[in-house]
Protein backbone atom coordinates (compact mmCIF):
# COMPACT_ATOMS: atom_id res chain seq x y z
CA UNK A 1 0.00 0.00 0.00
CA UNK A 2 0.91 3.73 -0.53
CA UNK A 3 2.70 5.44 2.13
CA UNK A 4 0.94 8.60 3.37
CA UNK A 5 1.46 11.26 5.75
CA UNK A 6 -0.29 13.82 7.54
CA UNK A 7 -1.09 16.06 4.52
CA UNK A 8 -4.94 16.61 4.30
CA UNK A 9 -7.04 19.52 5.12
CA UNK A 10 -10.18 17.73 6.49
CA UNK A 11 -12.03 20.51 5.32
CA UNK A 12 -11.03 19.90 1.79
CA UNK A 13 -11.35 15.66 2.17
CA UNK A 14 -15.42 13.96 1.67
CA UNK A 15 -15.17 10.32 2.46
CA UNK A 16 -17.30 8.66 -0.30
CA UNK A 17 -19.21 5.76 0.60
CA UNK A 18 -20.30 3.86 -2.76
CA UNK A 19 -23.03 1.40 -3.40
CA UNK A 20 -23.42 0.10 0.38
CA UNK A 21 -26.88 -1.41 -0.43
CA UNK A 22 -28.48 -4.11 1.28
CA UNK A 23 -29.40 -6.19 -2.42
CA UNK A 24 -25.70 -5.40 -3.25
CA UNK A 25 -24.29 -6.31 0.01
CA UNK A 26 -25.44 -9.71 -0.24
CA UNK A 27 -23.26 -10.66 -3.23
CA UNK A 28 -20.29 -10.91 -0.94
CA UNK A 29 -19.42 -13.61 1.58
CA UNK A 30 -17.51 -11.13 3.83
CA UNK A 31 -19.99 -8.24 3.95
CA UNK A 32 -20.50 -8.18 8.29
CA UNK A 33 -16.71 -7.42 8.17
CA UNK A 34 -16.76 -5.07 5.41
CA UNK A 35 -19.51 -3.17 7.20
CA UNK A 36 -17.24 -3.08 10.29
CA UNK A 37 -14.58 -1.35 8.50
CA UNK A 38 -16.87 1.06 6.84
CA UNK A 39 -18.26 2.35 9.67
CA UNK A 40 -14.52 2.60 11.52
CA UNK A 41 -13.49 4.39 8.20
CA UNK A 42 -17.22 6.95 8.57
CA UNK A 43 -16.37 7.60 12.04
CA UNK A 44 -12.38 8.66 11.94
CA UNK A 45 -13.15 10.68 8.82
CA UNK A 46 -16.45 12.44 11.33
CA UNK A 47 -14.06 12.80 14.00
CA UNK A 48 -11.61 14.96 12.18
CA UNK A 49 -14.51 16.97 10.70
CA UNK A 50 -14.05 15.52 6.79
CA UNK A 51 -17.25 15.51 4.80
CA UNK A 52 -19.08 12.26 3.94
CA UNK A 53 -20.95 11.65 1.04
CA UNK A 54 -23.55 8.48 0.06
CA UNK A 55 -24.09 7.43 -3.43
CA UNK A 56 -26.58 4.46 -4.25
CA UNK A 57 -27.80 3.07 -7.21
CA UNK A 58 -31.77 2.60 -7.99
CA UNK A 59 -34.57 3.79 -10.75
CA UNK A 60 -37.15 5.50 -10.95
CA UNK A 61 -39.74 4.35 -12.96
CA UNK A 62 -39.07 7.33 -15.78
CA UNK A 63 -35.03 5.95 -15.28
CA UNK A 64 -36.22 2.65 -16.44
CA UNK A 65 -38.30 4.21 -18.95
CA UNK A 66 -35.09 6.09 -20.59
CA UNK A 67 -32.62 2.88 -20.78
CA UNK A 68 -32.43 2.02 -24.75
CA UNK A 69 -33.03 -1.45 -25.51
CA UNK A 70 -29.25 -1.78 -27.12
CA UNK A 71 -27.67 -0.51 -24.04
CA UNK A 72 -25.60 -3.13 -21.53
CA UNK A 73 -27.43 -1.88 -18.50
CA UNK A 74 -31.01 -2.84 -20.24
CA UNK A 75 -30.39 -6.67 -19.27
CA UNK A 76 -29.63 -5.86 -15.97
CA UNK A 77 -32.11 -3.98 -15.01
CA UNK A 78 -34.60 -6.79 -16.87
CA UNK A 79 -33.22 -9.26 -15.02
CA UNK A 80 -33.44 -7.19 -11.34
CA UNK A 81 -36.61 -6.71 -12.01
CA UNK A 82 -37.96 -4.08 -9.20
CA UNK A 83 -35.23 -4.66 -6.76
CA UNK A 84 -33.14 -1.95 -8.72
CA UNK A 85 -36.35 0.47 -8.02
CA UNK A 86 -35.57 3.48 -5.79
CA UNK A 87 -38.40 2.62 -3.49
CA UNK A 88 -37.00 -1.51 -2.62
CA UNK A 89 -35.44 -2.51 0.51
CA UNK A 90 -32.37 -3.42 -1.26
CA UNK A 91 -31.44 -0.07 -2.76
CA UNK A 92 -31.15 1.52 0.57
CA UNK A 93 -27.85 2.39 2.08
CA UNK A 94 -27.26 -0.25 4.59
CA UNK A 95 -28.17 0.36 8.16
CA UNK A 96 -25.12 0.34 10.41
CA UNK A 97 -23.28 2.83 7.08
CA UNK A 98 -26.14 5.21 6.67
CA UNK A 99 -26.27 9.36 6.19
CA UNK A 100 -26.35 11.52 9.22
CA UNK A 101 -28.17 14.84 8.75
CA UNK A 102 -25.99 16.87 6.70
CA UNK A 103 -24.04 14.57 4.55
CA UNK A 104 -24.83 14.76 1.01
CA UNK A 105 -26.55 11.41 -0.37
CA UNK A 106 -27.01 11.25 -4.65
CA UNK A 107 -28.37 8.51 -6.46
CA UNK A 108 -26.87 7.38 -9.15
CA UNK A 109 -28.03 5.14 -12.70
CA UNK A 110 -25.50 4.33 -14.52
CA UNK A 111 -21.96 3.37 -12.69
CA UNK A 112 -19.73 6.49 -11.69
CA UNK A 113 -20.70 7.91 -8.89
CA UNK A 114 -20.35 11.55 -10.95
CA UNK A 115 -22.62 9.75 -13.80
CA UNK A 116 -26.11 11.02 -13.64
CA UNK A 117 -25.88 13.02 -10.43
CA UNK A 118 -24.69 16.49 -9.28
CA UNK A 119 -21.86 15.29 -6.64
CA UNK A 120 -19.41 17.26 -8.16
CA UNK A 121 -21.26 20.35 -8.29
CA UNK A 122 -22.16 19.68 -4.25
CA UNK A 123 -18.57 18.67 -3.52
CA UNK A 124 -17.04 21.77 -4.82
CA UNK A 125 -19.97 23.86 -3.27
CA UNK A 126 -17.88 21.96 0.18
CA UNK A 127 -14.40 23.01 -0.98
CA UNK A 128 -13.69 19.80 -1.86
CA UNK A 129 -10.43 18.84 -3.28
CA UNK A 130 -9.66 15.58 -1.88
CA UNK A 131 -11.79 12.22 -1.87
CA UNK A 132 -11.05 9.06 -0.03
CA UNK A 133 -13.17 5.97 -2.17
CA UNK A 134 -15.13 3.52 -0.31
CA UNK A 135 -17.36 0.79 -2.45
CA UNK A 136 -18.50 -2.28 -3.65
CA UNK A 137 -17.26 -3.28 -5.97
CA UNK A 138 -13.82 -2.58 -6.94
CA UNK A 139 -14.09 -3.88 -10.56
CA UNK A 140 -17.79 -1.08 -10.88
CA UNK A 141 -18.10 1.95 -8.91
CA UNK A 142 -15.10 2.11 -7.41
CA UNK A 143 -12.88 1.88 -10.97
CA UNK A 144 -15.29 4.26 -13.14
CA UNK A 145 -15.18 6.59 -10.28
CA UNK A 146 -11.44 6.86 -9.84
CA UNK A 147 -11.33 7.26 -13.39
CA UNK A 148 -13.47 9.92 -13.62
CA UNK A 149 -12.80 11.94 -10.39
CA UNK A 150 -8.57 11.52 -11.62
CA UNK A 151 -10.53 13.38 -14.85
CA UNK A 152 -11.70 15.78 -12.58
CA UNK A 153 -8.78 17.03 -10.90
CA UNK A 154 -9.42 15.28 -7.47
CA UNK A 155 -6.84 14.20 -5.40
CA UNK A 156 -7.89 10.83 -4.60
CA UNK A 157 -7.27 7.45 -2.63
CA UNK A 158 -9.06 4.09 -2.44
CA UNK A 159 -9.24 2.64 1.00
CA UNK A 160 -8.75 -1.28 -0.16
CA UNK A 161 -9.89 -2.66 3.00
CA UNK A 162 -13.27 -0.62 2.69
CA UNK A 163 -13.63 -1.72 -0.83
CA UNK A 164 -15.07 -5.20 -2.15
CA UNK A 165 -15.41 -6.90 -5.96
CA UNK A 166 -17.08 -10.34 -5.76
CA UNK A 167 -13.95 -11.52 -7.42
CA UNK A 168 -11.18 -11.10 -5.16
CA UNK A 169 -8.51 -11.60 -7.60
CA UNK A 170 -10.11 -8.33 -9.43
CA UNK A 171 -9.69 -6.74 -6.27
CA UNK A 172 -6.17 -7.58 -5.86
CA UNK A 173 -5.68 -6.45 -9.81
CA UNK A 174 -7.12 -3.00 -9.69
CA UNK A 175 -6.05 -1.72 -6.17
CA UNK A 176 -2.40 -3.71 -7.01
CA UNK A 177 -1.91 -2.46 -10.21
CA UNK A 178 -4.33 -0.18 -11.82
CA UNK A 179 -5.86 2.51 -9.26
CA UNK A 180 -1.67 3.09 -8.06
CA UNK A 181 -1.51 5.06 -11.64
CA UNK A 182 -3.90 7.71 -10.17
CA UNK A 183 -4.41 7.28 -6.59
CA UNK A 184 -2.73 6.61 -3.72
CA UNK A 185 -4.08 3.17 -1.73
CA UNK A 186 -4.57 3.09 1.85
CA UNK A 187 -5.87 0.95 4.40
CA UNK A 188 -8.12 1.48 7.80
CA UNK A 189 -5.26 1.52 9.37
CA UNK A 190 -3.80 4.23 7.50
CA UNK A 191 -6.92 6.52 7.18
CA UNK A 192 -6.54 8.39 10.79
CA UNK A 193 -2.66 8.85 9.81
CA UNK A 194 -4.05 11.09 6.69
CA UNK A 195 -5.49 13.78 8.84
CA UNK A 196 -3.47 16.48 10.72
CA UNK A 197 -2.46 15.38 14.65
CA UNK A 198 -4.75 16.84 17.02
CA UNK A 199 -2.93 19.68 18.69
CA UNK A 200 -1.44 19.21 22.17
CA UNK A 201 -2.96 20.67 25.02
CA UNK A 202 -0.24 23.05 26.66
Amino acid sequence: MTQVSRTIDPRRTVLLVMDYQHGILRSLPDADALLSRAASAIETVRCHGAHVAYVRVAFDDEDYERVPPHSPLAPVLASAGKALHSDSPATAVHDRVAPEPGDIVVRKTRVSAFSTTDLDERLRARGVTTIILAGISTSGVVLSTVRDAADRDYRLFVLADATADPDPGIHEFLTGRIFPRQASVITLADLDGLFPAPAKES
